[in-house]
């Protein structure tokens, strides 16, 4: 796992040298600690590629990147693991090609020599990475299918740059800091900022599954991989959970190479434990488990964990997270780079620090929610069709009662629940979803927002990404419609980046057996009534572990990894979302009115409504401004 950075520059008087190009790679120093390398071309144009090394396969000297080819006319600088590298290397030296190394890395070299920029589609794995051909001048960036690996880039002026990390690509000093405020837009809606836009007019996200060519100054971007939920195919629910079980251990099973110390996050729950009990069948020493609690009981699912360990016999480590995130947000807002709202990335982060003091590598359980239908949403989407379907008198009846209920300070609380529900249920289903997934609604940031940002923001809808997603899926089954549109915007632009940045800032490698593309492809095509089958979620899931792991962690609740910020705006923060919030410099940056914003923090401190969430988001976008745009 690694950082990797670059620059093309096409201006006749280029100013790039190797000094710009270590300074970027210095930005992304706790992703690779372990090596550094700069490679500069001056043939025709300049260009500049660095790398931060991080070392799992191949500690030797011989996986240094960049990395060359034989002749030198290919360079390379990659982010990621190719979990096939073995049988490529089998295919691609029957084919006359000769490996230096026993890196994965050097496969793609090999393999853009052999196929052209055909070459990802041969990967299993993560990744981020960019190709340097000489003779061509050209450069291919690609990313993984899901997203497991971030890739920016800036195209202006003549001059393309890209890296894995926003305070690398800053240090390259070719960034104009413009703020786009269509993205604070969105950011405000769904607490991150959709790819493939970001908090700068100038800067963008590849997407996943996408190449980028860039040759004589011009940008080509082509999609080399997508999911097709519609063809689904005819099999006995024994035979899809036979193989469902078969495909994840292939998946945990490719993803135990490694030359460097190796375990895994356990949280209890079904996914995790999966991932842990398939690394106890193909170990043959102890699984290493590391998992995170709260103080908070409602937050704390350590004692499932604590089962689960004890049930594999695994080496499990445990950490309470305490309120302290006034030590780490400094850290944190400036690895993620841009606004960045789901406050689950503190306990993310401090697991990520634990679990680097034994391991450097951890396998996770992500993607299992949003490829078998793990999350209460799906069942309450599906519910919400047959509300729809009642008598309109009933349902104007229980939505005036709802309007009229006063909402409460726990937005766990089950009426409050069944009000959310009532009140997003007769919705259109793109309007339903975007009810559910958002943190300020934009009938609210309507209110909130200054003269100024509702012209800045007018010809702006946030909820146009998710109304394109269903607008591509219209012909799956709904359930597929709302799973497509989870793979295509949560989880890539939330949770992969949450890991992403919290793992590496401990130098620590992250891996996700639930997103191998093979696994991937074959739920996809499973009928929708294997995933939701009654009330039951992660129906074939449950049936492929059954056996596996104990029944009662199989049919527990779902927690989730929420944090209890409401209860800390409310107590040990109070003081600190004041002074950050309601200061004259935030409530001047000309986004909101002053007003709502105090009456949205009085009101949670009193504890009339819990807006620990939107105060989150808040929080965040000022201190991005603290960090990227005052100083």
């Amino acid at each position: 796992m690694c950082g990797i950075c670059g620059i093309i520059d096409y201006s006749t008087n280029s100013g790039i040298g190797e000094d710009r190009i270590r300074k970027m790679c210095v930005k992304m120093q706790h992703r690779g600690p372990d090596d550094e390398g700069v490679y500069i071309d001056r043939e025709g144009l300049v260009a500049a590629l660095g790398h931060r090394r991080l070392s799992i396969i191949d500690l030797s000297s011989a996986g240094q990147q960049p990395m060359p080819n034989e002749d030198g006319t290919i360079w390379l600088v990659f982010n990621g693991e190719v979990y096939n590298f073995s049988s490529l290397r089998g295919e691609l030296e029957e084919k006359g090609h000769r490996f230096k190394s026993v890196t994965d890395s050097e496969a793609i070299i090999h393999l853009y020599e052999e196929y052209g920029e055909d070459c990802v589609k041969y990967i299993r794995g993560m990744f981020a990475f960019a190709i340097w051909d000489r003779n061509q001048k050209k450069l291919l960036l690609a990313r993984d299918r899901a997203g497991k690996k971030p890739l920016l880039y800036s195209h202006h002026n003549n001059k393309f740059c890209f890296a894995s990390e926003f305070s690398a690509l800053l240090a390259s000093e070719l960034i104009e800091k413009e703020i786009n405020h269509n993205s604070i837009d969105s950011y405000l809606s769904y607490g991150y900022v959709p790819a493939p836009s970001s908090i700068y007019r100038n800067v963008s996200k590849l997407l996943p599954g996408h190449i980028l060519i860039l040759k004589d100054n011009q940008v080509t971007i082509t999609k080399y991989w997508q999911l097709n939920y519609d063809n689904k195919i005819n099999i006995a629910e024994d035979d899809a959970a036979t193989e469902v079980l078969r495909l994840l251990k292939e998946a945990v099973s490719v993803r135990l190479r490694s030359d460097v110390p190796l375990g895994a996050f356990l949280s209890g729950g079904i996914d995790s434990s999966v991932v842990v009990g398939l690394m106890s069948q193909l170990s043959k020493s102890k699984v290493k488990t590391f998992s995170i609690g709260f103080e908070d009981k409602a937050y704390n699912e350590l004692g499932y964990a604590r089962d689960i360990a004890k049930h594999f016999n695994t080496e499990h480590n445990e950490f309470i997270v305490r309120p302290k995130a006034l030590e780490i947000l400094p850290l944190l807002v400036e690895r993620y780079g841009e606004p960045y709202a789901d406050s689950s990335c503190i306990p993310v982060y401090y697991v990520s620090q634990q679990t680097k003091q034994s391991v450097t590598v951890a396998l996770n359980g992500d993607g299992g929610d949003e490829f078998f239908a793990g999350y209460d949403r799906y069942r309450a989407m599906l519910a919400a069709e047959s509300y729809q379907r009642m008598p309109s008198m009933v349902r104007a009846l229980a939505e005036s009662f709802m309007r009229i209920l006063p909402d409460g300070a726990d937005q766990k609380n089950r009426l409050q629940r069944i009000k959310r529900f009532i009140l997003a249920a007769s919705l259109p289903v793109q309007d339903r979803y975007f009810n559910w997934m958002t943190i300020f609604n934009n009938a609210i940031k309507q209110e909130m927002y200054s003269k100024k940002m509702l012209q800045l923001t007018a010809k702006h809808n946030s909820s146009d990404s998710i109304k394109t997603c269903f607008k591509d899926a219209k012909d799956y089954l709904l359930l597929d419609q709302i799973l497509y549109t989870d793979v295509m915007t949560y989880l890539p632009n939330d949770l992969l980046v949450k890991v992403d940045i919290a793992s590496m800032s401990n130098s620590l490698e992250a891996r996700s057996p639930f997103l191998d593309h093979k696994l991937m492809e074959f739920i996809v095509r499973l009928p929708v009534e294997y995933k939701i089958k009654g009330s039951i979620k992660k129906y074939i899931l449950k049936r492929a572990v059954d056996g596996l792991i104990p029944k009662d962690n199989i049919k527990r609740k779902k927690m989730g990894f929420g944090v209890p910020v409401g209860r800390w705006f409310r107590t040990e923060l109070k003081d600190f979302i004041i002074d950050v919030l309601l200061s004259p410099r935030s409530l001047g940056r000309g986004y909101f009115n002053p007003e709502p914003i105090k009456v949205l923090i009085k009101d949670h401190i009193e504890g009339r409504k819990d807006y620990g969430p939107q105060i989150w988001a808040l929080l965040m976008l000022e201190l991005w401004h603290n960090e990227f745009i005052d100083k």
